[in-house]
């Protein structure tokens, strides 16, 4: 790891691209938006609650007149039938996007399904970023440098993902199935770099993890233990969500950015800090796992990603055929 001095006084001008941010009413996604808004993006603000959505546009109105108005768009990423209509009417209506900021998640509820049947981390954290990434990937591929940034978490290095009980029906801990919920985007991330290079594609896909900021997603979890830990003990401990912001800020908008690498804070253990390149655990580069994510991924949302096919002796890593779902 090497000490970095970079802010956001190093974003480049980013007048004419459009960014879609998930979760943009707080915390990381907030502080994300004022930072592009500073620069003069166009940005989509894509949120669950529209009322705290529109609150959230006069913020950075007000802060950054010089702006274009950000658009408020319903997305609730742990219900299927929204990503897909948040995709349509983004297909329709516009504005086409050049980066897709994967930001949005929930910390360590009581376990929850959601009306798909779906563990409602594993779902709102990743499943929905897949499927949302799939169905506007070939609108980014048009676009001005155009990026995916998926956030994930110092803590998908603790993780493994329970192939075997996905929805947490036979043994479920909050922290434990949210630490999947950050490995499956981890895996996803790198994943997809390496399927974007294989199609010689233009979209990079770049992995952001903040460290340990203080969102407010600590002190909104509804355990209690979670939230006495992360909402107040640790809570001295914690960076603003500006610092957080950084890193995924710095994927999102450096030239030097590269695809299918994590960025994080610099200081001691990656909690705090300038963005710099980290490391991958190994299970979140492993070819296998991701493979067998990505077909999960595909038949618990549905969505399956269009990407050209190569000859396989281009792959490194090809993959057996997949039998067909009744």
């Amino acid at each position: 790891m090497t000490r970095s001095n970079w802010t956001t006084d190093r974003i480049p001008d980013q007048k004419g691209r459009v960014f879609v941010v998930t979760g943009a009413t707080g915390g990381l996604g907030l502080a994300t938006a004022h930072a592009l808004a500073a620069k003069g993006a166009r940005l989509v603000l894509a949120v669950r609650d529209e009322t705290r959505g529109r609150h959230a546009a006069g913020l950075l109105s007000a802060r950054h007149p010089d702006a274009p108005p950000p658009a408020v768009r319903p997305l609730d990423l742990a219900d299927g039938a929204s990503v897909r209509a948040f995709a349509a009417r983004l297909r329709a209506d516009g504005p086409r996007p050049d980066v897709l900021v994967n930001n949005a998640g929930v910390l360590a509820p009581p376990r929850t399904l959601t009306p798909h049947g779906h563990e409602l981390q594993l779902a709102a954290n990743h499943l929905g970023h897949f499927a949302l990434t799939a169905l506007l990937l070939d609108l980014l591929a048009d676009g001005d440098d155009p990026r995916v940034v998926t956030v994930t978490s110092a803590n998908h290095r603790r993780a493994r993902i329970h192939f075997d009980d996905p929805a947490g029906a036979r043994s479920y801990s909050p922290m434990d199935r949210y630490n999947q919920s950050k490995l499956a985007g981890a895996l996803f991330g790198h994943e997809l770099h390496r399927r974007l290079a294989l199609a010689a594609s233009p979209v990079r896909s770049v992995l952001a993890h903040p460290g340990y900021a203080a969102t407010g997603l600590q002190g909104a979890t509804p355990v209690p233990a979670v939230r006495l830990l992360f909402g107040r003990l640790l809570r001295p401990l914690a960076q603003s969500a500006e610092r957080g912001a950084l890193p995924q800020l710095y994927a999102a908008t450096d030239p030097r950015a590269l695809g299918g690498q994590l960025y994080g804070p610099d200081g001691p253990g990656e909690l705090r800090g300038a963005p710099t390149r980290v490391p991958l655990a190994p299970r979140a580069t492993d070819p296998a796992t991701a493979r067998r994510l990505w077909d999960l991924s595909e038949d618990l949302t549905g969505v399956r990603f269009t990407l050209p096919r190569h000859h396989e002796d281009l792959d490194p890593h090809p993959a057996p055929a997949r039998p067909r779902q009744p």
